[in-house]
């Protein structure tokens, strides 16, 4: 009898520590499950009280509502037949104002005069081309009737932002009046190979477009117009492209042309039909040029090379030397978008220049004048001049058709 009583509380610790072991996993995974289970409960009503999604849903709803009426899709057509034309190119444009005036890119009119218009409602008008300019890549259409037409709203006067958020309209691939988001991802980029233009002063941003959004309106996050689409860098072209025929997709940089640009354009385009554009009247190259002070870097900027006699820069005190690093508030790192900002501003304009001289910030005070016909010139007869050069033949250019002449005996064209 005592030695029963003295093994029963080592049987009991026993058989507690087996039903433990039995046990204790389904008991710690039932705690476990019910303490998340209480965790999503919390999580969910802490979600359903907080309606930021929503409303940030709901906001980009009603921005797609405030632009899509004012976004068309262009095709090219062919007269005789009224039906597209197989191979030529299709776009986007965005409607200017209450006259009937649509803006869009000169590679997606690409000079044709017979144009099919389709709103976001599905009517369709032809419309005429009113002016169209290949430098900046702007074209204005006119549509036969403006009634009823929602002009689209601009952001005037205001500066696009690194990190603003942005959204593109356009067809891309053909869906028609696409929508897709984005940040701004740079600002002040400017053409490279297989973009033929002399003036530009892209914005860069990372909304995805595909062939079709060429012309397509780029607006902000209250529905106006920060600037218009016009060229991708592709998978397959790292240099971008805004070639209609591009079969090349999206890669995450789109570049679009600021809106101060296309005003300027457009407006004289749709009153005179052609572009009358600013000039200063200097050289410079086509990169920029960090300067210093005692040895410690202030900044980069447009160095100039030559002063022309007669012409505004000289007449308000700009020297050759100077680096120009602002103008009107904005700063200018590079040569391209200099040209590109000068030549958009109508003559006449009133500007205020910063620039480095002597290790010291000198302002200027200008008034633009107008470029001469000669200047929009060089680069096509340097062009010209270099293909001689190079190859040893004759060219005659006539009405834009450059033409071979004369073969130099013995120069590289020869041996072929």
């Amino acid at each position: 009898m005592r030695k029963l009583l003295t093994f029963t509380p080592a049987l009991a610790v026993l058989l507690a520590g087996l039903i433990a072991l039995l046990l204790g996993p389904e008991l710690v995974h039932r705690m476990n499950s019910a303490q998340q289970a209480a965790s999503v409960q919390l999580v969910r009503q802490s979600a359903a009280d907080d309606d930021i999604l929503e409303r940030l849903d709901r906001a980009t709803r009603n921005l797609a509502k405030i632009v899509e009426p004012t976004v068309v899709h262009i095709d090219v057509m062919d007269a005789p037949s009224g039906r597209r034309i197989l191979g030529m190119s299709s776009g986007s444009g965005w409607i200017f104002d209450t006259q009937g005036n649509i803006v869009t890119n000169h590679h997606v009119v690409n000079g044709s005069t017979d144009l099919s218009v389709q709103f976001a409602d599905g009517r369709r008008q032809t419309a005429r081309l009113i002016g169209s300019d290949p430098y900046t890549d702007v074209a204005v259409i006119r549509v036969t009737d403006a009634s009823g037409l929602l002009p689209a709203v601009r952001s005037s006067g205001e500066r696009p932002e690194k990190g603003q958020r942005v959204y593109a309209f356009g067809s891309p691939f053909g869906y028609k009046f696409s929508m897709t988001e984005g940040i701004i991802s740079g600002l002040g980029r400017t053409a490279r190979p297989g973009i033929d233009l002399q003036f530009s002063n892209f914005i860069q941003h990372d909304a995805a477009m595909n062939p079709g959004n060429s012309g397509g309106p780029l607006v902000d996050i209250h529905g106006r117009i920060v600037g218009m689409n016009v060229a991708i860098a592709t998978a397959r072209d790292s240099q971008g492209s805004n070639s209609p025929e591009d079969t090349g997709q999206s890669a995450g940089v789109s570049f679009a042309i600021p809106l101060a640009t296309i005003e300027s354009v457009a407006r004289q385009l749709i009153d005179s039909g052609k572009v009358q554009r600013g000039f200063l009247g200097i050289s410079f190259r086509s990169g920029g040029d960090e300067f210093t002070k005692d040895g410690v870097y202030q900044g980069r900027g447009v160095r100039v090379g030559s002063v022309e006699t007669g012409f505004p820069a000289e007449k308000a005190g700009m020297k050759s030397g100077d680096i120009i690093t602002h103008i009107d508030g904005t700063r200018v790192a590079d040569g391209d978008v200099l040209r590109a900002t000068i030549s958009s501003t109508a003559p006449g304009t009133p500007l205020h220049l910063k620039v480095w001289r002597d290790s010291q910030e000198v302002d200027l005070e200008l008034t633009l004048g107008q470029m001469p016909e000669s200047v929009l010139d060089r680069p096509r007869l340097e062009m010209l001049a270099n293909l001689r050069q190079a190859l040893g033949v004759t060219l005659m250019e006539d009405k834009g058709i450059v033409t071979v002449e004369e073969v130099i005996a013995e120069s590289p064209a020869a041996k072929f």
